[in-house]
């Protein structure tokens, strides 16, 4: 998918752990887990909204665009 998530650094950086954000954002930690590791095919603005408030970032830090295309093609 060419929308990679960064989950991972954020939590990381504010040392929180999955538990812990899923708990402060409301959402089931299997739930976050699917986001967290690309396999989600959506996420709602809300959501989006309360990773940002919960994480203080912008959204573009948690979620990036990387190119498919075939090297050389």
């Amino acid at each position: 998918m060419p929308i990679a998530v960064d989950i991972d650094v954020m939590l990381a950086k504010r040392k929180m752990s999955v538990g812990e954000l899923a708990d402060r954002v409301g959402i089931t930690p299997a739930n976050l887990a699917v986001l967290k590791n690309g396999r989600a095919k959506a996420v709602r603005f809300a959501t989006l909204a309360a990773l940002c408030e919960v994480l203080e970032c912008q959204p573009g830090d948690l979620l990036r665009w990387e190119d498919e295309a075939p090297a050389g093609g």
